[in-house]
């Protein structure tokens, strides 16, 4: 009988790290392990800023990693990697070293005096005002906060000395990739690299001259590759993976997530965890007339047409949270997991429809970081806090479907909508609203996990 072979997929995402292998025969996950990163960290910026602390993310791998079989890592032939878009980290040579036991090489650490922290996705420092003041990229792709050259052009206006004591730049992925590869200059996917903005999909290259002229640190870069290639080679034996083992260059979490789900062209992919993505697959980028969808590279020069919200699970947490907050001033704390359970079951008993308005933009949005959340209609009729919560998750979807309207999932049949994401899976509130805005079945496959997606990608 011929020996197994096995793939290892790693999704390094916003709020942890996931790990798989996956068994390319049988389609099937044989083990899996996952670890939340708890990597935020202040940032002077205040609430406008976003950081996470890369030490502690490269630790959470390494739990991860530690905890499979090592009886399946030896069996490891490839290894895929994902993770959180469009954020940056700096770095310079000898960011990282190795913790050995016996000859093998248990983990790696970052070494936090050599890097930079992450500046996330997430991070709204960089002003309309500013991004107003940027030249316009050659790409079809606009640039916004939180990715990865705007954030890079703050520091050039306002933080010029801190980024000459950096030689590299990436994501955290490609940072992962990089230490695990022991490369002399990063490299980086076209599906990152269009997360960062200044990228330009047809001609897979950088805006080198336009970013030239407004003294951007070009020479940061990372190199590009296609996703679904490999970027180097495992450098040593690792938790029992055999040295040489071929390692992806780091793909986008979305681009991996929905590689684990789609079955077919006619299926869309709704993502709700922290935010909320929709997205379904086309051959080339065409006109939609619609400026709050964006056509992002996928694999084998196919584009995923995407509506991106900073608005989905991390809204209804915050309401939670909220609740949470009130009731102990009150004096009755009470478990977050009993407020969830509660808030489902009031907003499935709620009336079909409410003449509450809720607009959820806690978080602003990408085409209008200035917009806020409000409440419009409150009358006695509608102020139950099952009908609140209705109003709140239909709003959620309400606001995808004003960014990517049901027209366009019709105008490409598709015929069903694919639920990924805790957000959207544990929430049957969420899940009619999407079915009454979209008019289109919403089911749930195995598919969904961003690991494993990764692992697919390569095989």
């Amino acid at each position: 009988m011929s020996e197994k072979k096995y793939i290892l997929g790693i999704d390094i995402g916003t709020t942890s790290v996931k790990a798989c292998v996956f068994d390319p025969i049988t389609k099937e996950i044989v083990a899996k392990q996952n670890k939340d990163t708890a990597a935020n960290i202040p940032s002077d910026q205040g609430i406008e800023g976003n950081k996470q602390d890369v030490p502690k993310i490269v630790s959470a791998v390494h739990y991860c990693i530690s905890r499979l079989p090592r009886d399946l890592l030896r069996h490891v032939t490839k290894i895929g990697i994902c993770g959180q878009m469009h954020g940056v980290v700096l770095w310079r040579k000898s960011a990282w070293e190795t913790v050995e036991k016996d000859g093998i090489v248990m983990r790696f650490e970052g070494k936090r005096e050599n890097m930079s922290a992450l500046y996330t996705w997430q991070d709204t420092r960089c002003k309309p005002e500013f991004l107003d003041s940027l030249p316009r990229p050659e790409s079809h792709l606009n640039c916004y906060s939180g990715y990865g050259c705007a954030t890079l052009l703050w520091m050039v206006k306002h933080k010029p000395e801190k980024l000459k004591q950096f030689q590299y730049s990436g994501t955290v992925q490609d940072f992962i990739v990089t230490m695990l590869c022991d490369l002399e200059v990063p490299v980086m996917s076209d599906q990152n690299a269009a997360s960062w903005g200044y990228f330009n999909t047809e001609k897979n290259e950088w805006n080198v001259d336009i970013l030239n002229s407004v003294d951007f640190p070009v020479n940061l870069l990372p190199k590009i590759m296609k996703s679904g290639e490999f970027a180097g080679k495992l450098n040593v034996c690792w938790n029992g993976i055999p040295e040489g083992t071929p390692v992806s260059v780091a793909m986008g979490d979305l681009q991996c997530s929905i590689k684990a789900t789609l079955e077919s062209q006619q299926d869309a992919v709704l993502n709700i965890s922290t935010s909320a993505q929709l997205a379904f697959v086309v051959n080339n980028i065409s006109e939609l007339g619609c400026k709050t969808v964006e056509h992002l590279p996928y694999f084998d020069n196919t584009y995923l047409v995407v509506a991106a919200s900073l608005n989905g699970g991390n809204v209804l947490a915050t309401f939670v949270k909220m609740l949470q907050q009130w009731m102990l001033e009150l004096g009755f704390p009470t478990p977050q997991a009993k407020v969830w359970e509660k808030l489902i079951a009031l907003g499935l008993e709620a009336q079909t429809t409410s003449s509450m308005k809720i607009t959820p933009h806690l978080l602003g949005e990408r085409h209008s970081p200035a917009a806020k959340a409000s409440v419009e209609n409150i009358d006695l009729s509608n102020i139950q806090l099952g009908s609140v919560f209705k109003s709140l998750c239909d709003s959620l979807i309400d606001n995808l479907h004003t960014m990517m309207p049901k027209d366009i999932l019709r105008n490409a049949h598709v015929k069903r909508i694919v639920g990924n994401g805790s957000g959207l899976s544990r929430n049957a509130v969420l899940q009619r609203a999407v079915e009454h805005y979209y008019s289109l079945p919403l089911e749930f496959t195995s598919g969904g996990d961003a690991a494993k997606g990764a692992a697919i990608a390569i095989m």
